[in-house]
């Protein structure tokens, strides 16, 4: 069977560069018998030097051509083709299954990968490290420091659950076809449930996107109705910041101080009910 070609529905760039393929495979150092996930194999450029370092791989493809190629290609001792969209898949259950923690490996598709970023960010308990290729700009925007133009939602909710490392620049003539942007490789390292100090995560989420959603406003407009003043003030934070001018750790310490204040004010109520 012919290699299938690339579809643009599915943001396809197969990477063919085989000095960046070394390089990515040599960054991963895997061990045998690693428990590895990747994501999007394409026509195999990661998955052939990695079975070979690897007694067996794990794979998550949506293209059924691709998936065809690839049962074709490898038998089923060495790989394990799940075949459907990696946004719905259950990275967690296959950890479970395994008794051990996964590595998460892929060149990721450019129109999914902030979606993608965030549906793996909550199987940080799971997993033990992942390696991407991304879009350069969407590496530089996970990384990010706070007061840059490149600060946002990504960089706080990312920067809260992983450690991260940029890695490796790669140029567009390194795959095929040729993208219109340049990429970057990425590692990201959860960091430990311990570190993970928000009390309410759907709060520190839902705070974190009403802030960004607005990012030009300063705060006390931006998060009219969730947080006043008053609450910045004993926090130290100027009402006249903007979003990306808070740290993660402020953003925690505000989601923090706004849920003990909801604490607080249903104390109140009770009490008052009570008398």
């Amino acid at each position: 069977m012919r290699p299938p070609i690339a579809r643009k529905r599915f943001g396809q760039n197969f990477l063919v560069d085989q000095q960046i393929i070394t390089d990515f495979v040599d960054l991963l150092a895997v061990q045998r018998d690693d428990l590895l996930v990747e994501i999007g194999p394409g026509l195999g450029a990661l998955t052939g030097p990695l079975l070979r370092r690897l007694d067996h791989l794990h794979v998550v493809e949506i293209d059924r051509d691709i998936i065809i190629w690839l049962l074709q290609a490898y038998t089923s001792e060495k790989l394990t083709v799940h075949a459907g969209d990696a946004l719905a898949f259950a990275f967690g259950e296959l950890a479970d299954a395994a008794g051990t923690g996964l590595r998460v490996v892929g060149n990721l598709p450019y129109n999914i990968s902030t979606p993608l970023l965030f549906h793996l960010a909550g199987f940080g308990n799971c997993v033990r490290d992942m390696h991407f290729m991304l879009q350069k700009e969407v590496v530089e925007r996970m990384v990010a420091v706070p007061g840059s133009g490149e600060f946002g939602r990504l960089s706080v909710m990312l920067q809260y659950r992983f450690v991260m490392h940029r890695l490796l620049d790669v140029p567009p003539e390194a795959f095929d076809p040729v993208p219109k942007v340049h990429s970057a490789i990425v590692r990201l390292i959860p960091r430990p449930a311990a570190a993970l100090s928000a009390i309410d995560a759907p709060l520190f989420a839902r705070l974190v996107s009403t802030a960004f959603a607005q990012r030009r406003k300063m705060l006390r407009n931006s998060l009219r109705g969730l947080v006043d003043d008053s609450l910045l003030a004993v926090l130290g934070i100027s009402p006249a910041c903007r979003a990306e001018d808070l740290s993660v750790d402020d953003y925690i310490r505000l989601a923090n101080s706004l849920k003990t204040a909801c604490y607080s004010k249903a104390a109140d109520l009770t009490s008052t009910v009570e008398a």
